[in-house]
Protein backbone atom coordinates (compact mmCIF):
# COMPACT_ATOMS: atom_id res chain seq x y z
CA UNK A 1 0.00 0.00 0.00
CA UNK A 2 1.26 3.22 -0.47
CA UNK A 3 -0.43 6.99 0.05
CA UNK A 4 -1.37 9.84 -2.73
CA UNK A 5 -0.96 13.59 -2.49
CA UNK A 6 -4.04 14.78 -2.87
CA UNK A 7 -3.79 18.77 -2.35
CA UNK A 8 -0.71 21.04 -1.33
CA UNK A 9 -2.12 23.60 1.27
CA UNK A 10 -0.83 27.22 0.89
CA UNK A 11 -0.72 29.56 4.04
CA UNK A 12 -1.68 32.81 2.69
CA UNK A 13 -3.55 36.32 4.18
CA UNK A 14 -5.51 36.84 0.99
CA UNK A 15 -7.15 32.90 -0.15
CA UNK A 16 -8.77 34.34 -3.38
CA UNK A 17 -6.21 36.75 -4.30
CA UNK A 18 -4.04 33.89 -4.44
CA UNK A 19 -6.05 31.53 -5.81
CA UNK A 20 -6.92 33.64 -8.83
CA UNK A 21 -3.83 34.43 -9.83
CA UNK A 22 -2.88 30.66 -9.59
CA UNK A 23 -5.84 29.44 -11.45
CA UNK A 24 -4.64 32.11 -14.21
CA UNK A 25 -0.98 30.39 -14.10
CA UNK A 26 -1.45 27.01 -14.45
CA UNK A 27 -5.13 27.17 -16.46
CA UNK A 28 -7.08 25.53 -13.69
CA UNK A 29 -10.12 26.69 -11.95
CA UNK A 30 -11.70 27.27 -8.71
CA UNK A 31 -13.32 24.10 -7.33
CA UNK A 32 -13.87 24.95 -3.72
CA UNK A 33 -15.15 27.93 -1.63
CA UNK A 34 -15.14 27.48 2.30
CA UNK A 35 -14.12 28.84 5.49
CA UNK A 36 -10.83 27.62 5.71
CA UNK A 37 -10.14 29.18 2.27
CA UNK A 38 -10.36 28.53 -1.94
CA UNK A 39 -9.12 25.22 -3.62
CA UNK A 40 -8.38 25.13 -7.35
CA UNK A 41 -8.17 22.60 -10.18
CA UNK A 42 -7.87 21.19 -12.87
CA UNK A 43 -11.75 20.40 -12.92
CA UNK A 44 -14.13 20.14 -9.88
CA UNK A 45 -13.35 16.44 -8.86
CA UNK A 46 -10.02 16.68 -9.52
CA UNK A 47 -7.36 14.18 -7.95
CA UNK A 48 -5.15 17.47 -6.94
CA UNK A 49 -6.04 20.45 -5.97
CA UNK A 50 -4.06 23.50 -4.33
CA UNK A 51 -5.77 24.84 -1.12
CA UNK A 52 -5.19 28.05 -0.27
CA UNK A 53 -5.46 28.70 3.45
CA UNK A 54 -5.94 31.98 5.25
CA UNK A 55 -3.63 31.80 8.63
CA UNK A 56 -3.27 35.50 10.35
CA UNK A 57 0.65 35.48 9.96
CA UNK A 58 2.65 36.41 6.88
CA UNK A 59 5.49 35.09 5.00
CA UNK A 60 8.96 35.88 6.68
CA UNK A 61 11.70 33.49 4.88
CA UNK A 62 12.19 31.87 1.88
CA UNK A 63 9.82 28.76 1.01
CA UNK A 64 11.17 25.00 2.02
CA UNK A 65 8.87 23.77 -0.98
CA UNK A 66 8.13 25.48 -3.78
CA UNK A 67 6.51 24.95 -7.24
CA UNK A 68 8.52 24.54 -10.61
CA UNK A 69 6.12 25.21 -13.50
CA UNK A 70 7.01 24.89 -17.50
CA UNK A 71 5.34 26.88 -20.59
CA UNK A 72 3.01 24.96 -22.68
CA UNK A 73 1.82 26.65 -25.26
CA UNK A 74 5.04 29.35 -25.90
CA UNK A 75 8.39 29.75 -25.11
CA UNK A 76 9.89 30.35 -21.62
CA UNK A 77 10.37 34.41 -22.16
CA UNK A 78 6.40 35.20 -23.60
CA UNK A 79 5.53 33.04 -20.33
CA UNK A 80 7.30 34.95 -18.66
CA UNK A 81 6.22 38.10 -19.51
CA UNK A 82 2.51 36.46 -18.94
CA UNK A 83 3.44 35.50 -15.02
CA UNK A 84 4.93 38.95 -14.51
CA UNK A 85 1.57 40.62 -16.00
CA UNK A 86 -0.52 38.83 -13.99
CA UNK A 87 1.62 39.99 -10.43
CA UNK A 88 4.98 37.69 -10.49
CA UNK A 89 7.79 39.58 -9.54
CA UNK A 90 11.43 38.21 -10.11
CA UNK A 91 13.16 37.55 -6.71
CA UNK A 92 16.72 36.39 -6.24
CA UNK A 93 17.87 33.17 -3.53
CA UNK A 94 20.89 33.03 -4.74
CA UNK A 95 20.29 30.95 -7.69
CA UNK A 96 23.07 32.80 -9.80
CA UNK A 97 23.45 32.02 -13.27
CA UNK A 98 20.63 29.50 -14.62
CA UNK A 99 18.81 28.43 -17.31
CA UNK A 100 14.99 29.41 -14.85
CA UNK A 101 13.55 32.04 -13.65
CA UNK A 102 13.27 32.79 -9.85
CA UNK A 103 9.64 34.65 -9.30
CA UNK A 104 6.88 35.56 -6.30
CA UNK A 105 3.59 35.35 -6.52
CA UNK A 106 1.80 38.35 -4.72
CA UNK A 107 2.36 37.00 -1.49
CA UNK A 108 5.51 36.57 -1.79
CA UNK A 109 6.20 32.40 -2.07
CA UNK A 110 9.11 31.41 -4.53
CA UNK A 111 8.52 29.61 -7.71
CA UNK A 112 10.53 28.86 -10.62
CA UNK A 113 9.63 28.71 -14.49
CA UNK A 114 11.66 26.46 -16.14
CA UNK A 115 12.77 26.23 -19.68
CA UNK A 116 11.31 23.68 -21.63
CA UNK A 117 7.83 23.15 -22.85
CA UNK A 118 5.82 20.46 -21.69
CA UNK A 119 2.62 19.19 -23.37
CA UNK A 120 -0.83 20.78 -21.91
Amino acid sequence: MASRIVSLPVDCTDAELLAGFWAEVLGWKIVHRGNYGVSIGREPDSTFQLDFRVVPDVKREKNRLHLDINPTDRDQEAELARLLGLGAVPVDVGQGEVSWHVLADPEGNEFCLCRARVDP
